[in-house]
């Protein structure tokens, strides 16, 4: 079972909220906004109360509110302040802030409330490119700095992929569109982040496309049974951490070869790992992209 991370670094509160370390000793010191505790060796200790309390004091701030303006309300009226500002500016910091909370609490009724309240007024797309994938962005970088674990990113990966998937089958209801065209959504063997392939296939079915979309781990070999599809398809991958570096041109060579693409088979990928490939020496019929945006511009182009 998940257990809740209790205790948290200076640093982890300026990864979380992004206020750096030496402005939060200013205002715990001036304005005693946070109450830390101490180790032995003297090192501030942050309670949920305080990266909740934080949290909220940086969306007032980056809105304009005074530090010392913010310090002179009670506690109570801190939050308050904060809900008003977001119902009524919809404001993006409050809600990956309220995201983040959720994450490190592992809270998926917070989560869910939290997204529910954006979809008032915005819709699915908005969400996703607007609200999630800066989160996403971000939890990255929390990761990679330590100031949360694999289960929290994982947690919070869970809970997008199920908004994509249940907006995906209210697609899926009405069937493609007549579209001449088959787009073919994989991992390559040993990949397995999926949330941008899924939210692609969201893209494709939205425009009325037929998607076959087989996800995480597929081996190339696997992807020959679909030629009793048809000719016109589109393979679409992403390569997040596979194939690594030091395979992706073999990988590339190889199922440009048993896939016998071309004019009416083609390769479209993206991901971190595609910046490994020299672009100019790649064939017509395979394509990069730097991102879910400039795949989706290709489509409609």
């Amino acid at each position: 079972m998940n257990k809740v991370k209790e205790a948290f670094s200076i640093r982890d509160l300026e990864n979380l909220s992004g206020i750096k370390a030496h402005t939060i000793r200013i205002w715990e010191k001036r304005y005693g906004l946070l109450e830390p505790e101490r180790t032995d060796t003297n090192i501030r200790s942050y309670n949920l109360e305080n990266l909740q309390k934080l949290l909220n004091i940086t969306v007032l701030y980056n809105n304009g509110y005074k530090i010392s303006k913010i310090a002179s309300l009670p506690n109570s009226e801190i939050p308050v302040l904060v809900h008003e500002l977001s119902v009524e500016e919809n404001d993006k910091d409050h809600i990956i802030n309220s995201l983040k909370l959720a994450m490190v609490k592992f809270d998926q009724v917070l989560f869910h409330s939290t997204y529910n309240e954006l979809t008032v007024n915005k819709s699915f797309r908005d969400i996703f490119s607007s609200i999630l994938i800066p989160l996403l962005n971000q939890l990255g970088i929390l990761w990679q700095t330590d100031s949360i674990h694999t289960s929290h990113e994982h947690f919070m990966a869970g809970l997008i992929r199920q908004k994509i998937i249940a907006n995906t089958e209210k697609l899926q209801l009405t069937g493609p569109t007549g579209k001449d065209r088959t787009f073919v959504l994989f991992l390559p063997d040993n990949e397995i982040h999926d949330i941008g392939l899924l939210y692609i296939n969201y893209e494709l079915l939205l425009r009325g496309f037929k998607t076959i979309y087989l996800g995480q781990t597929v081996p190339i070999i696997s992807l020959k049974d679909l030629e009793v599809v048809g000719d016109n398809l589109h393979f679409v991958s992403y390569f997040t951490v596979q194939p690594t570096k030091d395979k992706l041109e073999n990988y590339i060579a190889q199922f440009d070869s048993e896939i016998n693409l071309g004019y009416y088979k083609k390769l479209w990928v993206l991901g971190r790992q595609t910046q490994y490939l020299d672009k100019e020496k790649l064939p017509g019929h395979i394509e990069t992209f730097e991102s879910i945006q400039a795949l989706v511009q290709k489509i409609e182009a």
